[in-house]
């Protein structure tokens, strides 16, 4: 079932059982996606809707440090069930061991050594990781291997 199929379903379940914050992230990412398509006039498939839930969560957890400056633990304790229910609409997350293997492998590939190669190697490494990890997390990964 496409994912805009189940964003559809799970608004109407959200709904019915009253579960608002569900509700109100369902909405956000279908809005994300009904925004993009107007205006670039065109029909969304699963990847493109992963990427919107990808750059969704990132804007969460940038916020969750801003919460914590701030000393809201509540807004914090929102935005990680909020988190959690995006990270239910994207594939499964890479384990550490899982990118460390990827990594090594794209490195190996674009023969990268210094930071220099930094571009390239995340040229060939983000399309293989792209929703199913973190591009911090990636980023320390890469920064262990290259000097």
């Amino acid at each position: 079932m496409p994912l805009k199929d189940i964003l559809a379903e799970d608004l109407k379940e959200s709904m019915k059982f009253k579960n608002k914050v569900k509700k109100d992230v369902v909405t956000m990412v279908r809005a994300a996606i009904k925004q993009r398509e107007v205006d670039e006039r065109i029909e969304l498939d699963d990847t493109d809707i992963i990427n919107i839930i990808a750059k969704q969560i990132k804007q969460k957890k940038d916020s969750i440090e801003d919460f914590q400056k701030g000393k809201r633990q509540d807004l914090v304790d929102l935005a990680n069930d909020e988190i959690k229910i995006l990270l239910s609409y994207l594939p499964p997350q890479l384990s550490e061991d899982e990118l460390e293997e990827i990594v090594k492998d794209a490195i190996n590939e674009t023969q990268a050594q210094t930071k220099k190669d930094l571009g390239k190697l995340m040229a060939v490494l983000m399309p293989k990781v792209k929703g199913k990890a973190d591009g911090k997390q990636v980023n320390q990964i890469v920064a262990k291997y290259l000097q």
